[in-house]
């Protein structure tokens, strides 16, 4: 294949070069590349992009674009070279046990020097260690990531889980993140007089022949409702403007508003009810009423935002969508920024400028053009349902696509935090007292060992914490699947 060759794309086909359409008609899921909800009309002069999927009719394609030259080429570009320039993380117990190992090595020199007493400083060097927080930690990290796994997400590391702890900003996809990613009919406005099933049976008459993705979203609404109407007897589509069927001699009207003015048919205007796609209907000559398409948002993605704003986190919709649809999305789900029509590569800047800022930045998404952002990102977040390259790209991976495991995960990592935490404040005053009484020749050395693996087994059970239950007795038996390997201090420090 070369650039100026023509392709033939099968409905239901992926696109695999960008380029522009020489001949058919159809429509294309171009979500994963634009983050448009709604599949884009493609006509003779339309450009298509390699990586979205067309739907209904074939398309004949002259190539512009070929492998990493085209749209999608250039995103896979983009996640490497964010990989690449990604900081490096360094991982708590790393810190922490270096900081008390550097601790109990300069109070045993202290003390020797101050009372030149060696069995005095033996038995500072025995109280004071790192063990507690170098032991605990991996099994803290352990414990959360396999409580997150239980949960439905699988973070990909230890790193990963230290940066959840740390996020103040959450970016969100719209198309496939916060809603399904398909359109349906979510409403129906039916004119005065006029009942919604006599509107949704007119309509679905109408575009019973249609391939049009709003077609099939009014037969699936009358399919579920039960309500049963006959094919039209002639149809006729005008691309980018509706459809005009006879229907028991009479002709339906279904599409814009302008259609219908164009075709002489008057009604007073109302409001689109926060839909992606506002359809119009008449009957012979008669206005019928209005339905609402649109992408329908998860069920649980307004309480988890709620939920994430609670945790003190501030939440941005990041989408390539239009700004009306995004800003009536945003404004339903509580979000604090709305940022619409962006590109992947425009995603990504915004990401950038944020991390160059001083924020922990989690993202998440699904789609092609999240990618980049989601390399990134600090941490970057992949539903469930979303394509591979997201998926490759992120950081976590929520299972069942729920943003309810979302907050359950970040609320796990800040869990995991403040168990580490808690761990190197009680190492730390339990090997201050017992440096001081070792110093003074309160602590013989069997006593000070006492101390020391007593407080160690105290500070592993406060990191069993966080383990399953059910992985429990694995954990402690060494056959859990969930291994992760200490931190390299854990040698030293032992």
């Amino acid at each position: 294949m070369l650039v100026g060759d023509v392709v033939l794309i099968k409905p239901g086909g992926r696109i695999p070069v960008d380029g522009s359409v020489v001949g058919g008609h159809s429509f294309v899921d171009q979500a994963t590349i634009t983050g448009e909800s709604m599949p884009v009309e493609k006509s003779i002069g339309k450009e298509v992009y390699a990586g979205t999927i067309n739907q209904s009719g074939a398309l004949e394609v002259r190539v512009e674009r070929l492998g990493r030259d085209t749209t999608f080429g250039k995103i896979i570009q983009a996640v490497e070279q964010a990989e690449q320039s990604r900081a490096p993380i360094q991982r708590i117990a790393d810190r922490l046990a270096g900081y008390l190992v550097y601790f109990a090595f300069g109070a045993a020199i202290l003390t020797f020097l101050v009372t030149h007493n060696i069995r005095s400083t033996i038995s500072v060097i025995i109280v004071a260690g790192a063990c507690g927080i170098a032991a605990g930690t991996p099994l803290a990290i352990l414990g959360a990531i396999g409580r997150a796994a239980e949960q439905g997400a699988i973070i990909k590391g230890g790193l990963y889980l230290e940066k959840l702890a740390e996020v103040d900003t959450i970016l969100l996809d719209k198309t496939g993140t916060l809603t399904f990613g398909t359109p349906e009919l979510l409403d129906v406005h039916p004119a005065p007089e006029i009942s919604a099933a006599l509107l949704l049976k007119t309509a679905a008459m109408a575009e019973s022949r249609s391939e049009h993705p709003v077609a099939k979203a009014i037969l699936k609404k009358a399919s579920e409702l039960g309500i049963t109407y006959e094919d039209s007897n002639q149809f006729e589509y005008t691309p980018g403007k509706g459809v005009s069927a006879n229907c028991d001699g009479e002709e339906v009207i279904v599409g814009s508003e302008n259609f219908l003015l164009q075709r002489g048919i008057s009604f007073s205007r109302r409001n689109g009810h926060g839909a992606d796609s506002e359809v119009f209907v008449a009957r012979q000559g008669k206005f019928l009423g209005t339905l609402a398409i649109a992408d329908r948002l998860r069920p649980e993605a307004k309480e988890a935002i709620a939920s994430l704003k609670a945790m003190g986190l501030r939440t941005v919709l990041l989408t390539g969508d239009a700004k009306a649809v995004a800003e009536d999305v945003g404004r339903k789900l509580g979000v604090d920024e709305v940022a619409a029509e962006l590109l992947p590569e425009e995603k990504l800047q915004y990401v950038k400028r944020l991390c160059d800022g001083g924020h922990t930045v989690a993202m998440v998404g699904d789609g092609v053009n999240d990618a980049p952002a989601l390399a990134q990102a600090s941490v970057g977040i992949a539903m469930g349902s979303g394509t591979d390259v997201a998926q490759e790209s992120a950081d976590v991976v929520l299972i069942g696509s729920d943003l309810s495991k979302l907050v359950e995960t970040l609320q796990v990592a800040r869990r995991c935090r403040r168990t580490i935490m808690q761990n190197f404040v009680g190492t730390l005053v339990v090997d201050s007292i017992g440096v001081g009484m070792a110093a003074f020749g309160l602590l013989n050395p069997l006593l000070a060992a006492f101390i020391h693996v007593s407080s160690e087994f105290v500070f592993i059970l406060n990191s069993a914490r966080l383990v399953p239950s059910a992985k429990l007795a694995g954990v402690f038996s060494g056959q859990s699947s969930l291994a992760v390997p200490p931190p390299a201090s854990a040698a030293k420090a032992a």
